[in-house]
């Protein structure tokens, strides 16, 4: 078919593409093997249209109440709910490739329009056209993993905070699930009077336990990597070693250590205690909601302290000689020099690991729950599962496991990406590392 070479022929061309893909290339264009390809791409697409209404109908009614069969056979929300959303997924794709055929016929015109040649895939040969289409061909099935097994399954977490998924009475295959918009949302951020005290004093202490186990991590990590850096002792390897041993160890090994050491009952630090006459009676460790508390900082730091003494060894070394020297000579002692020269630049380095560390620490199950479960109980934990010490992710764990929560439990993952997400992002982007284009 005949088209112009002055541009009036643009829309003609953009029409028939987007009336069916590959259509342009086949009659404009003389491209018959790309045209033939994105035609197949359709006609696949529009097989799959009784599969993709299927879909749709699967998220809007998330199945129906069918009591007169074997729970076995019975509808299952959850599975239609996640093959909605695949169905999704497979049109988000065909949109894509539907876009990028109409895209692709305009750029064939624009090159007709200055060269006069229409046949660009046989002028140019196999190889020009294998090796602009090498990206998109290499990343596709990277694109498709990540679609499907990133993507869909964060929708579908996020997806489950808007419905009644939950025990007792909404457990598939058994019950069916239901849409009930924001009142999970509304319950746990005010309208149920429990578990909204359950939330604000679990989000609370997550800060607090963020803020702190970081503070104590960085902070002991910098008073060991200033003493073993000023030492003159030929054994300073040796020091150092010691203190890498418990960030050498897995942490999961050395909460479950800690919890028996410290156990109220038969832990060996109440019994040395009290037969050295320190104490008369055992320490409630983990027993006390704020002893506990403050045992996990302190575990936390045992722990963690030595990342951030390798860290900050690695930094000192890094800094010039002759700023010391130069410190020295204007008659700077130690301390100020430490204070004054040292910190500065090792916060200068570390500040973006720093906020990852917070980030990492704010969801840090393994540090929580391998050594207090939770514990101790509170007032509201037999009705909602959140103890004393359960940090938002560990309480997410509680609800799920525990209760069954599954609404609950989305909510709260929504607040922690939410929450985490921007602050990680824009407090990064504020140090001035970054800014000055050094990270």
């Amino acid at each position: 078919m005949r088209i112009e070479r002055d541009g009036s022929s643009g829309k003609k061309v953009l029409v028939t593409a987007a009336l069916f893909m590959g259509l342009s290339h086949i009659l404009y264009f003389k491209q018959y093997i790309k045209g033939i390809l994105y035609a197949l791409l359709e006609i696949f697409a529009l097989l799959l249209i009784p599969m993709f209404v299927k879909g749709f109908q699967n998220i809007i009614t998330l199945g129906s109440p069918q009591p007169e069969l074997s729970v076995r056979f019975r509808e299952n929300s959850i599975f239609l709910l996640i093959d909605g959303i695949m169905m999704i997924a497979v049109l988000l794709i065909f949109f894509v490739l539907y876009i990028k055929s109409i895209k692709d016929a305009g750029n064939e015109y624009k090159y007709f329009c200055i060269y006069g040649l229409r046949n660009r895939e046989t002028r140019n040969s196999v190889r020009t056209l294998a090796a602009k289409s090498f990206p998109l061909i290499g990343m596709a099935p990277a694109f498709v993993l990540v679609l499907f097994f990133v993507v869909v399954p964060l929708i579908f977490s996020a997806a489950v905070a808007f419905t009644n998924y939950s025990a007792p009475d909404h457990i598939p295959p058994a019950k069916t699930v239901d849409w009930v918009g924001m009142q999970n949302f509304a319950a746990l951020f005010g309208g149920e009077s429990t578990w909204a005290g359950a939330f604000v004093r679990v989000a609370v202490w997550t800060l607090i336990w963020g803020f702190l186990a970081t503070l104590t991590c960085f902070a002991g990590g910098m008073i060991a990597a200033a003493v073993l850096h000023e030492t003159k002792i030929r054994i300073k390897p040796v020091f150092r070693s010691l203190f890498i041993l418990p960030y050498a160890v897995p942490s999961v090994v050395s909460m479950l250590v800690w919890k028996n050491l410290l156990n109220g009952s038969f832990g060996i630090v109440n019994r040395t205690l009290m037969e050295i006459g320190l104490i008369g009676q055992p320490i409630p460790w983990l027993s006390d909601v704020w002893i506990c508390r403050w045992v996990c900082v302190l575990v936390n730091l045992w722990a963690g302290f030595s990342y951030f003494m390798l860290l900050i060894m690695g930094n000192m070394t890094s800094i010039s000689a002759d700023v010391y020297e130069a410190a020295r000579i204007d008659g700077a002692n130690k301390f100020y020099i430490f204070r004054k020269i040292t910190v500065p630049l090792v916060l200068y380095q570390t500040m973006p690991l720093i906020i990852m560390s917070f980030a990492h620490n704010i969801n840090n199950f393994g540090a929580i729950y391998f050594l207090t479960g939770g514990a101790p109980a509170v007032a509201d934990s037999t009705m909602t599962s959140a103890g004393g010490t359960d940090i938002l992710v560990t309480w997410i764990y509680q609800l799920t496991m525990t209760l069954m929560k599954y609404n609950y439990a989305s909510v709260l993952g929504i607040v922690i990406f939410i929450v985490m997400a921007p602050f990680a992002v824009i407090s990064f982007r504020n140090t001035k590392s970054y800014k000055e284009g050094e990270v």
